[in-house]
């Protein structure tokens, strides 16, 4: 009779802890997509699927940033901060204008970082100031982006008296046609090996005048890098050549898997290349020079 209670107080026990573990497993699931749908549709215009489309289910994909090692200041030996500018009509670079679909978050990379920037979940910086002293607020990237609302006077149908009619502009993402990056490059002599850091990312707008002629470019916002690793961990960019093998944004920017060009290095002037009175092609090849001088600095390093 002992054996027989003592079987069955085994068996609850078992079943108790089995229970209390699949709730546990559940919560800590729902939580993940929950997290992940928090990130998710980040326009009007695109939305998920209400069935399995596909032959597998889903695995909401809760991914992390990439690792960063820590550098100390005693162990860099030699330093340079870098301005880099990114093409997206280049044919590299065509992930940043890929439309979407329910890996990507169902947008262009601007569309991505503009839905957070909205919904409070990173923090946008002046565009005249890459240094990040000036936080904006959702209403002043909206002015910068479309420009303050419409006035128009119109008639009413049915009194015919002239009344006020405000109308806002639409946001075009095709209009952000480059980005902006701002990086450190750094000799780490405990690493054995040259460091490359991303400070910050700025969305690149083009400007035109009424009759639809180019006037100039300018930069929406500052994005401080490491502030936004958590957030592009989430959304994976698009694979021409397989739609399974993906990676998400921040392995996408780790990785330097875009082509970009240099566009200015710290100089006593704080100048860009154009800013320099240089022409288009003249900023070009000094920029390929200053590239080439940065991939042999590495290599020098260790030339005695």
């Amino acid at each position: 009779m002992m054996n027989v209670l003592k079987s069955y107080r085994i068996a609850a026990t078992t079943a108790l802890l089995f229970a209390t573990s699949t709730a546990f497993a559940q919560n800590v699931t729902d939580q993940a997509v929950k997290q992940f749908n928090s990130y998710d549709g980040v326009n009007t215009t695109w939305q998920p699927s209400l069935v399995t489309d596909g032959v597998y289910d889903r695995v909401p994909h809760i991914s992390n940033p990439v690792g960063w090692q820590s550098v100390r200041e005693a162990d860099i030996m030699w330093k340079k901060r870098v301005w880099r500018e990114i093409d997206t009509r280049e044919k590299q670079n065509m992930a940043f204008r890929y439309p979407g679909d329910d890996y990507t978050g169902g947008g262009y990379f601007i569309e991505i970082i503009l839905d957070a920037v909205k919904k409070g979940k990173i923090k946008a910086y002046s565009n005249m100031d890459d240094r990040f002293t000036n936080a904006l607020s959702k209403e002043q990237i909206l002015e910068i982006l479309i420009g303050k609302p419409d006035t128009l006077m119109v008639t009413d149908p049915v009194t015919g008296e002239q009344v006020m009619k405000i109308t806002s502009r639409e946001f075009n993402p095709d209009v952000v046609t480059k980005y902006r990056i701002k990086e450190d490059v750094v000799f780490d002599r405990n690493l054995g090996r040259q460091v490359v850091r991303i400070i910050g990312i700025a969305p690149i707008q083009d400007k035109y005048n009424d009759d639809g002629s180019f006037r100039a470019s300018q930069a929406v916002f500052w994005l401080y890098y490491p502030e936004i690793r958590p957030m592009l961990a989430q959304y994976e960019v698009f694979n021409p050549e397989n739609d399974v093998a993906r990676m998400t944004w921040d392995e996408y920017f780790e990785g330097r898997f875009f082509a970009s060009k240099v566009i200015k290095t710290s100089n006593p002037f704080d100048a860009t290349f154009r800013e320099r009175g240089m022409s288009n092609l003249e900023a070009l090849y000094e920029g390929q020079k200053e590239s080439e001088k940065l991939f042999n600095k590495e290599h020098d390093m260790w030339v005695y």
